[in-house]
């Protein structure tokens, strides 16, 4: 089973190897919501605020016809924020001047 780290929580996590998506508290709701309609690879490759993630919502609400998410919402919110919200870096630090080319 594949493993995660997140330095954030200085724990591992689950990551369900077939949908691709951390096992946390609102997982479940997620893949059920979100996989009805798109790859959970739409989740996994992008990086949002909470804000953003109900805008996105919202719009496929608006035009997608996505259903009502009612209560479970907030926990949907919460998920994707959590585990797939906006990274510090997507850069690699860079390398430290010993391991640079000579010039």
């Amino acid at each position: 089973m594949s493993m995660i780290s997140l330095s954030k929580e200085h724990v591992q996590h689950d990551v369900d190897p077939q949908s691709g998506l951390i096992k946390a508290e609102g997982f479940n709701l997620v893949l059920a919501h979100c996989s009805a309609c798109h790859s959970t690879s739409l989740i996994t490759q992008n990086a949002m605020s909470r804000e953003r993630w109900l805008e996105t919502i919202r719009w496929m609400q608006e035009t997608q016809k996505l259903w009502p998410l009612g209560e479970a919402e907030p926990m949907i919110l919460d998920y994707l924020s959590t585990w797939y919200g906006p990274k510090k870096s997507a850069r690699r630090a860079p390398l430290p001047p010993h391991l640079l080319p000579a010039n």
